[in-house]
């Protein structure tokens, strides 16, 4: 069972929209795939109770309330959706649970400086130092030819982890959240676009390079 962990303690980053679209991604592969939502709001919760009845299942886990034990143990993978505003202890303990984390990051100054400043959080976490865990980032909602994304491509670039992909602002993510279903989910005329954003981050995800 794989565990793929997103977070960043900075809140309105993507970590909901990026874990639902990897739980729709890794099911419409055919994996036995569980979302745990450790966010008290529940975003991710909510998105798997849209689910239409004829997609590919995904098993919703409120880990805000009982943590990581209603996930299925015939689960392939479980994508965990990390609260706002964790720190210390409470990071430590959530890669615990994790061969995989991903952190996104939006295109802006604050975000950069929140970012900076986590990362260097993270490097402390024994499991990370100890290459027990793999972490990574993703700019996200970027919109390309702006100041802005290229002053976060730069800085992301300059990091010693993987930078993995770049992942466009866009409706489609609103459209398919609304609907329960992720970018992958969507007619390929409507999101052939969003599918060549994330393939280098599925392809990493998909690659020893992710594992520990």
């Amino acid at each position: 069972m794989r565990h793929i962990l997103v977070m960043n303690p900075k809140g309105g980053c993507g970590k909901s929209t990026i874990a639902t679209n990897l739980a729709s991604w890794h099911a419409t592969r055919g994996d036995h795939v569980a979302l745990a939502d450790f966010d008290p709001q529940g975003s991710s919760i909510d998105w798997v109770g849209l689910r239409p009845l004829d997609a590919p299942p995904i098993v919703g886990v409120p880990a805000f309330e009982d943590g990581l034990r209603a996930v299925p143990r015939n689960a392939d993978v479980v994508i965990i959706d990390a609260p706002a505003r964790a720190h210390g202890r409470e990071i430590t303990e959530l890669v615990r649970r994790a061969e995989t984390v991903l952190v996104p990051v939006l295109p802006s100054t604050i975000d950069m400086r929140a970012a900076a400043s986590f990362i260097n959080e993270l490097g402390e976490v024994g499991r990370l130092a100890r290459q027990q865990a793999k972490l990574a980032v993703v700019a996200n909602r970027i919109k390309e030819n702006t100041l802005s994304f290229d002053e976060l491509d730069a800085y992301l670039r300059k990091l010693s982890i993987p930078y993995v992909a770049t992942l466009r602002d866009a409706q489609n993510y609103v459209r398919a959240y609304a609907r329960g279903l992720g970018v992958f989910e969507l007619p390929h005329y409507l999101a052939w676009q969003d599918w060549e954003h994330w393939k280098p981050l599925t392809d990493w995800l998909d690659s020893p390079a992710s594992r520990p």
